[in-house]
């Protein structure tokens, strides 16, 4: 049963991609943006705010960490995924959001210090082969005589600033509540998004993108993260983790389904080579250098 709850957020979290790109003929970027935050803001508030006034003090000590996660979490990441559904299929937006966890083993690397192991190198090293064969599209001679795509740019972007979002969020370590957290900088990620709002060139609701503004705004601003938090709690954050990895599975099954997308031989390879890279980096624990040995005495 406490399987459920991670993998019914992962399985939310892949439905938002298909959302992500569906929105792209339906809604401007920046107004599906900020009505989802929006409406995600107005929900918590009943449940959040009497905890966050509890909390005000550590609040005010913290609220340029706070805006900064709430800039890379809520703004960054999604903003540029919707950009990116404009000329990125679901299949490839589900795959490079799949190089988050590796990316967040990266950043980490610096940020927080973490020592190098042979599944970060490996992985690393393989991940970026099977983005290579992907982005080319089976050709990677081909990205000598051209540029990569704003699209895929765009992507791996996102999926760098949510990364971030981890490893800062980690290395904080902010000391509120969760849900406390969360509200601030869903609170500073409304503010930060009005003026792309307000300087958006249409911005109308209508009856074909307000059931994504709703499902985004809802199920994967909401009760996705609430099922992954029930998930942490039960089963472990590394246990939990692991169900990332089918995002790009799900994602891809339900683009062919309800999008008509095909999966090429490129998808195929790339996506394993990029999957296995990162299940390498996160499972493969063996430390790069060996701490070298006391000296004995005698």
């Amino acid at each position: 049963m406490n399987l459920l709850f991670p993998l019914l957020a992962v399985l939310i979290w892949s439905v938002n991609t298909i959302v992500s790109k569906l929105s792209a003929g339906s809604i401007d970027p920046a107004a599906i943006s900020f009505y989802r935050w929006a409406l995600a803001l107005v929900v918590l508030t009943p449940f959040a705010l009497p905890g966050a006034w509890r909390h005000r003090h550590a609040i005010r000590a913290s609220l340029g960490r706070l805006l900064i996660l709430g800039l890379l979490g809520m703004v960054l990441y999604q903003s540029l995924a919707y950009y990116a559904a404009h000329s990125v299929s679901a299949v490839m937006m589900g795959i490079l959001g799949a190089t988050i966890p590796l990316l967040t083993i990266l950043l980490s690397l610096v940020v927080l210090r973490l020592a190098p192991t042979r599944g970060i190198l490996i992985g690393g090293v393989l991940s970026f082969a099977g983005l290579v064969w992907l982005v080319s599209e089976g050709h990677p001679a081909q990205l000598l005589h051209q540029r990569l795509g704003s699209g895929e740019l765009m992507m791996l972007a996102a999926s760098t600033s949510y990364a971030l979002y981890g490893v800062l969020t980690k290395r904080w370590a902010i000391p509120l509540p969760t849900w406390q957290s969360l509200y601030v900088q869903v609170f500073f990620g409304v503010l930060l998004l009005l003026p792309g709002f307000l300087h958006a060139p249409d911005v109308a609701l209508n009856t074909r993108n307000i059931p994504l503004v709703l499902f985004a705004g809802l199920f994967a601003s909401i009760i996705a993260p609430f099922l992954w938090i029930l998930g942490v709690q039960r089963l472990g954050a590394s246990t939990t983790s692991i169900f990332m990895n089918f995002v790009p599975a799900f994602t891809a099954v339900i683009a062919v389904l309800f999008l008509h997308e095909q999966l090429r031989a490129y998808h195929w390879i790339g996506g394993a080579m990029t999957l296995v890279g990162v299940i390498l980096a996160q499972r493969l624990k063996t430390p790069l250098r060996r701490p070298k040995a006391e000296p004995t005495l005698g």
